[in-house]
């Protein structure tokens, strides 16, 4: 339509309000619009503080989908397990689940009423062990839902880090730049056919390392290492996936990390997942990705399922500014201020990478400035992922003055020091054995996350430097499967850090020396930190007893001890067998002076558990539970029998352990995850009410 010259001002005014009431329309209509919803349900709690948090992680997500505004609201359920309202997915267009998986999914029971759920089109999502379900009807409907899974024997589950350097042409991948970063990525997930529907989000080329466990349902199998070690394919260890017309279009995603809750703290690895979710739930993505905001210190710790444990302020810090290549904002950091550590209120004065396997030499180059310090602190943190055989070496650490002399370190004496297993050694590793990186000897200190040395610097120096090498000791790193997973974080500091746990202290008695050698039973008793309310006194020793690995008290105030040296790389050093030993104290002096032996043979080598009731001697030993009967108390057994057999386990800290008594009028025990299964005197399986075998098998 055209105007005449005279109309041509009204025709502009008139385009200019047509164009104002149609913004305005757009904002009423925008006010008016109702989100969409999100259901994320989060499983149960599982493996400890910081890992297979799936509240917290839910929570966390939750709250930046919500914050990014891009039309979702979030609703998250924390039933442990499946929800007890289900009518909470009525109105969802997609679902999250984060939680443990296999034969403990909670959809495995639901797999029926929840199809209906995806055949309405909705999204799902499923987050770490969230992606493995059994095979047969519940890795079917995954594969319908998700487009792929973890299928036992098929796919395995390594701690490693992956190295994510290009992405698909996907809404997903907006906004996500290259990032490196360590968890248990699963991989060789089972996947539809020809990977019909399938678009893989992340891929990397796994290291042989995370193939060195023995083949079992998740730690390797042919078909894995055909695919890797051999024709070196990438694996995708998360996926998009687009259903047909059967599920009106319905989408899908997997996500096999998530096992390190610090790693939610990564831009990078949240905004993935946040596009992910924002994309089953087919809303547009805004460009560059969904907003992933900000995490700080205390939103990580927020929502936890166990206590803290081995995750100090200072190290989730350091993790966010490793991630995301800067410091968090201020009032980020839950790092207490009147306890900060370094020159830095709150920062260490040297903060490694992660050291790995894959890490070169794998070691680091360490460089601290000193100037002006007063004290040393040395803190071996286990990198995020546990204890795994975190043995760490702090090679040729050294202290420089301004003139460039270096003194070593391990010629002053530390003022304390801990370690999360054995203890800091000088020129040896955390168990007494050289100390070794690569096959190659070193001096320095020896340790095992998490561990702090500290040291007070002598005044009459002017040290303005230290220097070291951190490294992973060979005696961790060569033990098989854990030792794949061994990491470790150095940091240094020039004030003691708060808030480090997880190690076992020592602490040294006066100025910062231990009295007499190590396990000198004249100065034990000096060498312990005792409370001022407490007296302690040496009860029993060497040569009386020999590594005690359980004890209990008779009625007789006797203490039964279970004298342990023949266990494993020793486990025939007493050609006799080990013994069960009774220790008492005639005179009230609080000392043993009277030592017998109860029962000595091979059938009690590294016994873990001694249970005195009356007449009968319970002694937990090997794959059995053994019953020792004194009638006529001489103190010398007149009969023995099984009680239990066929626990795994022996020759195991992880087996069997001692038996107690319950108020109950019941016995109580318990063992490990190495004890897999129990049998009765006879050998046969120990049955429950149910009619089940009780064994590790999961079944059901």
């Amino acid at each position: 339509m055209s105007f005449p010259k005279a109309l041509k001002p009204f025709n502009s005014r008139m385009k200019k309000k047509i164009a104002s009431i149609t913004v305005a329309l757009s904002m009423v209509c925008g006010a008016f619009a109702k989100d969409k919803k999100v259901v994320f349900v989060a499983g149960p709690k599982s493996h400890g503080y910081f890992s297979h948090e799936h509240i917290a992680g839910c929570k966390l997500l939750a709250k930046h989908l919500d914050a990014a505004k891009v039309g979702l609201k979030s609703v998250v359920v924390t039933d442990n397990g499946y929800p007890k309202d289900p009518s909470v997915f009525d109105d969802a267009v997609a679902v999250v689940v984060y939680c443990d998986g296999g034969g403990r999914h909670l959809l495995n029971k639901h797999l029926e009423a929840f199809d209906k759920v995806m055949k309405r089109g909705v999204g799902l999502a499923c987050l770490h062990y969230g992606v493995e379900v059994p095979k047969g009807p519940p890795g079917d409907h995954f594969l319908k839902w998700i487009g792929g899974y973890f299928e036992t024997h098929w796919s395995v589950n390594p701690h490693w880090t992956a190295d994510f350097k290009l992405f698909p042409n996907h809404p997903i991948s907006s906004g996500v730049k290259p990032f490196a970063i360590n968890d248990e990525w699963y991989y060789h997930m089972r996947f539809r056919e020809n990977m019909n529907g399938v678009t893989p989000i992340l891929s990397a080329l796994p290291g042989a390392d995370t193939l060195r466990r023995k083949d079992g349902p998740h730690h390797g199998n042919p078909h894995v290492r055909e695919a890797v070690l051999k024709r070196k394919e990438a694996q995708h260890v998360a996926w998009a996936y687009q259903r047909g017309k059967d599920y009106k279009e319905g989408r899908g995603f997997g996500f096999t990390g998530g096992h390190n809750h610090v790693n939610w703290g990564s831009d990078n690895f949240r905004r993935l997942t946040l596009n992910a979710i924002a994309w089953i739930a087919k809303v547009d993505l805004p460009k560059g990705g969904v907003p992933s905001g900000e995490v700080s210190v205390s939103d990580l710790q927020a929502n936890q399922d166990y206590s803290p444990r081995g995750w100090a302020p200072a190290q989730i810090e350091a993790k966010l500014k490793e991630f995301n290549g800067k410091a968090p904002k201020k009032g980020a950091s839950a790092t207490p201020k009147k306890t900060a550590p370094g020159s830095a209120k709150g920062k260490p004065l040297f903060t490694s990478k992660v050291v790995t396997k894959d890490t070169p030499a794998q070691a680091i180059d360490i460089s601290a400035a000193l100037k002006g310090a007063k004290e040393l602190h040395l803190v071996a943190g286990d990198g995020g992922n546990g204890f795994a055989c975190d043995w760490a070496n702090w090679v040729n650490p050294r202290l420089v003055d301004a003139s460039g002399k270096e003194t070593k370190l391990t010629s002053l004496k530390w003022s304390s020091a801990s370690a999360g297993w054995g203890q800091p050694r000088i020129n040896q590793n955390a168990q007494g054995g050289a100390m070794k990186v690569q096959g190659k000897a070193v001096e320095g200190i020896g340790t095992h996350a998490i561990s702090l040395i500290s040291y007070n610097l002598p005044a009459k120096h002017s040290f303005v430097s230290f220097k070291a090498s951190g490294a992973l000791d060979d005696g961790g790193v060569h033990q098989g499967a854990c030792g794949s997973q061994a990491s470790v974080q150095f940091q240094v500091f020039a004030q003691k850090p708060s808030g480090i746990s997880g190690a076992r202290t020592r602490t040294v008695a006066k100025k910062g020396t231990r009295v007499g050698d190590q396990g000198d039973p004249a100065h034990a008793v000096e060498n312990l930190d005792v409370h001022e309310g407490v007296k302690a006194t040496l009860f029993a020793s060497e040569p009386m007893i020999l590594s005690p690995s359980a004890i209990d008290v008779d009625h007789r105030g006797r203490i039964w001890v279970c004298e342990v040296t023949n266990y494993r790389r020793h486990k025939n050093h007493r050609a006799e067998g080990d013994r069960i030993l009774i220790l008492e104290d005639t005179d009230g002096d609080n000392k043993a002076d009277k030592v017998k032996t109860f029962y000595q043979g091979r059938d009690v080598d590294s016994a873990h558990g001694v249970s005195v009731f009356g007449d009968k001697v319970l002694v937990a030993v090997g794959d059995r539970i053994m019953v020792f009967t004194d009638k006529n108390g001489d103190d010398k057994p007149d009969s023995k029998e099984n009680l239990f057999t066929g626990i795994s386990g022996t020759q195991h800290d992880h087996g069997i352990h001692a038996v107690h008594f319950g108020p109950d009028g019941k016995f109580y025990f318990n063992f490990g995850n190495s004890g897999r299964q129990i049998k009765d005197k006879d050998g046969k399986p120990i049955v429950d009410k149910a009619g089940n075998e009780v064994n590790d098998k999961r079944k059901p």
